[in-house]
């Protein structure tokens, strides 16, 4: 199995050429098409008082900042892939709902990987992606390069974030390329005794022989938390063994309890400084 169609996200001229970077090295390695997506999104539109219509002027400005950034973008990741020399192709579309729209959603499912970037949060934009549309629209893996890391590099370390869960079983075989090019791969429980109905001792044993007859050179480890806080754990964990991608299964919880209660997805999407795998 390798990635043959990959998806890269190219939201702004600042995150682009990061994330082209990072899908052509992946496209060179699995000898894969890269298709480069971006939306042409246009900002909230301000009203005139007293009778609230949208001011024209504003309008013919946002929308011409919105295609300057469009073509910007274009050029960039054109250059790129002429330098790396592999299977490219252009996509861009107009509209207001932005990545969410149909026909981007559409390229995102018939693709084997879609690649974006972590926003950077000292340069908001309203044209940065909405990570969490693709995990629930899609139905595809989405690896998320967080916004401290530009430049790629080999993927040697792996820890996959398992809970027993149908999305972490989901994200491990979504990563198989990378779990098999990796020089080693640990199945990292926390909780297990919460999570699983295994004891501690077997959390994950069953996917970590599952991927040693796929040949992966895979290990198990386990840890327990004082106050519930799994981020965190993952956080240290990813820290203490020089991690280079880390794999989860997205929301195992509703969108909704996340954004009520928070969550380990919702967690390290903010704070991540792995590459990160997730699947839904």
């Amino acid at each position: 199995m390798s990635y043959k169609t990959i998806l890269a996200i190219l939201d702004t001229a600042d995150n682009c050429a990061a994330v082209a970077d990072f899908a052509f090295a992946i496209a060179a390695e699995n000898n894969a098409h890269v298709i480069g997506l971006h939306a042409e999104t246009i900002s909230v539109v301000p009203l005139v008082a007293p009778m609230e219509i949208p001011d024209p002027v504003a309008v013919q400005a946002l929308q011409d900042m919105a295609h300057a950034e469009t073509v910007e973008v274009e050029r960039i990741v054109r250059l790129k892939a002429e330098a790396a020399g592999v299977s490219f192709e252009w996509r861009s579309f107009s509209s207001s709902a932005g990545y969410g729209s149909a026909p981007l959603i559409e390229s995102a499912r018939s693709s084997d990987l879609l690649i974006a970037s972590q926003a950077d949060p000292a340069k908001p934009s309203d044209s940065h992606v909405d990570v969490d549309t693709f995990l629930l629209d899609s139905g595809r893996p989405v690896l998320m390069i967080p916004f401290v890391i530009r430049q790629p590099k080999p993927i040697k370390r792996v820890l996959i974030a398992w809970n027993g869960s149908k999305e972490a079983a989901r994200a491990t075989f979504d990563a198989m390329p990378f779990l098999k090019a990796a020089d080693a791969v640990e199945v990292f429980s926390v909780d297990p005794v919460e999570n699983t109905p295994q004891s501690a001792a077997v959390a994950g044993a069953d996917i970590a022989a599952t991927l040693a007859r796929h040949g992966v050179n895979v290990t198990l480890a386990t840890a327990t938390t004082t106050d519930k806080n799994i981020p965190a754990v993952i956080e240290n964990r990813l820290s203490d063994s020089s991690i280079d991608l880390l794999v989860m299964g997205a929301y195992t919880h509703s969108r909704l309890w996340q954004m009520i209660f928070g969550g380990t997805t919702k967690t390290l999407l903010h704070s991540m400084t792995a590459m990160t795998l997730l699947s839904r």
